[in-house]
């Protein structure tokens, strides 16, 4: 028995830590792949133009499929040359069905600087709207919407002759600016491109009365060419 006043020993309790369990604890890089259910796997991507008989035809000889061939155009001779001709063909076959309801017709497309072209010149087309009764707001008015979707549908004609050829795009944005009413009149849309790249496009549209030729917008817009 000991004494009183002897201080009791101190024990000391020795913990094995089986650091195998504490690793297995730690999630590791597998646990975050596509079996742990957190991401759903990636479906086998399927070949479409090469596994169908019809899109493997339009395959080149080297084996690589020819660029933009989701967006084709009709069957065309592709050694013609993108003229006024072919983009008035390309206005009747690529837009909205409403859109080719507002009559529009291309005046003059610009790709090609001429001789005496000034320092500040840009490539463009010219297009014209004819006057309506179904265009006119209240007042006898060409309402708001019908200028700018002219503004629209310019501007892509005009991406199209910088561009000098059929190209895909979509409108990323479009600002415009009424300065005063168009009644009993046609209007000109002057559409030119500012600056056209790889994938963006900036242009602007001045519409004109074609009475007086006065401006009656002023519109600026982008486009993402696909």
């Amino acid at each position: 028995m000991q004494p009183l006043t002897a201080r009791p020993k101190a024990t000391t309790l020795k913990i094995i830590t089986n650091r195998l369990n504490i690793v297995n604890l730690i999630p590791t890089a597998l646990s975050y792949g596509p079996k742990s259910g957190i991401f759903k796997p990636r479906r086998a991507r399927v070949d479409f133009a090469r596994n169908h008989p019809t899109m493997r035809d339009k395959l080149s000889i080297s084996g690589e499929e020819p660029a933009r061939m989701q967006h084709e155009l009709p069957a065309k001779d592709d050694a013609k040359p993108f003229d006024i001709e072919e983009a008035r063909r390309v206005l009747g076959e690529v837009f909205a069905p409403w859109v080719q309801d507002l009559s529009l017709s291309i005046v003059s497309l610009d790709d090609t600087p001429p001789p005496d072209a000034a320092a500040d010149w840009q490539p463009g087309a010219v297009l014209r709207m004819p006057f309506s009764e179904r265009l006119c707001r209240h007042g006898g008015i060409v309402c708001g919407q019908a200028l700018m979707a002219f503004a629209d549908t310019s501007m892509v004609i005009a991406n199209l002759a910088a561009n000098r050829g059929y190209r895909p795009m979509t409108t990323v944005d479009q600002t415009t600016h009424f300065m005063r009413a168009v009644t009993q009149a046609d209007v000109l849309a002057d559409a030119r491109v500012v600056r056209l790249g790889r994938t963006m496009s900036f242009g602007r549209v001045t519409l004109l009365s074609a009475t007086d030729n006065k401006p009656v917008a002023m519109v600026s817009s982008a486009f993402a060419m696909l």
